[in-house]
């Protein structure tokens, strides 16, 4: 029999105010210093931030060969993971499959989208075997490995652009992967990879635009998950925070218009929705459990 347990999704999460990026503004967003020929002769004295689950990443070259995970490989960082990030137009696709719930790392503060993979501390209810489990939406964030963008700090000032890097032992001596061909222009594998990229740290930056709408209209609230197990016991997922109905009833005018211009008004009745997928998790886990 299983006693009574109490998760703290912010807790258990904690790093997760590292899961995104923080936008900064300015086309020179999309600038890929990482595509230099040698990046370390330009910026020698270049600091980079890794983002949630990276251990060591470095820019990318043009003359590199990488190593590109199998098809829906499961990176190792996201296999004990019970809560994964998601940016603003995967609303819908999560929705489908995970609950959608706001967790914040400092008081209510500031606040970051996840799609909750499990009910447990290092549980993701979704990897089967070094895969993703098939028929179910998979986060742009674990699709994107091993590359991303990250934050670049140069004399201790960080910059506004952001590079394309690598996990750096995705490009070691074993590497075989060309991503560019003899004149340097990518290849066709590399441009699917470099969208996703792109278009996925456009994406989160008008998801903490969100975040940042919902903390100053102060629409969010916390909550908590209760179950009960078959097999005996109860345990309680907390940490989280939804959508408050009442509040988003008081809005004014020209704050509900704001939602609905910016297209998050419909997003918040996504995310309310998503909130009954927590019975597909339970199901998910006493399945595995039998």
């Amino acid at each position: 029999m299983e006693g009574d347990r109490t998760l703290d999704l912010r807790i258990a999460n904690a790093a997760l105010s590292q899961l995104s990026y923080h936008p900064v503004g300015g086309r020179g967003f999309y600038r890929r210093w990482g595509l230099a020929d040698n990046a370390s002769a330009i910026m020698p004295d270049m600091q980079i931030t890794p983002p949630f689950g990276y251990k060591s990443i470095a820019p990318l070259r043009r003359d590199q060969k990488v190593r590109l995970p199998a098809p829906d490989e499961v990176p190792q960082f996201a296999r004990k993971l019970n809560a994964i990030p998601i940016s603003f137009t995967e609303f819908a696709p999560v929705a489908h499959d995970y609950p959608i719930v706001f967790t914040s790392g400092d008081g209510g503060k500031t606040f970051a989208i996840v799609a909750v993979l499990g009910l447990a501390e290092g549980e993701n209810l979704f990897l089967e075997g070094d895969t993703w489990a098939k028929k179910v939406y998979c986060p742009a964030y674990v699709r994107r490995y091993p590359f991303c963008m990250a934050k670049v700090t140069l004399d201790k000032v960080e910059q506004q652009n952001r590079l394309i890097c690598v996990e750096t032992e995705y490009a070691d001596e074993g590497a075989v992967e060309t991503l560019f061909d003899a004149q340097g222009q990518p290849v066709e594998k590399w441009k699917a990879f470099e969208r996703l990229i792109t278009e996925y740290e456009a994406d989160l930056e008008r998801a903490y635009e969100m975040c940042a709408i919902l903390a100053d209209y102060a629409l969010l609230e916390p909550f908590s998950m209760q179950a009960t197990l078959n097999q005996g016991g109860a345990m309680q997922l907390t940490g989280m925070h939804r959508v408050a109905e009442p509040r988003l009833e008081a809005l004014n005018a020209a704050q509900l218009k704001n939602l609905l211009k910016k297209g998050i008004l419909s997003r918040l009745y996504v995310h309310l929705l998503s909130l009954d997928r927590f019975a597909w998790l339970l199901d998910r886990r006493t399945a595995r459990a039998a």
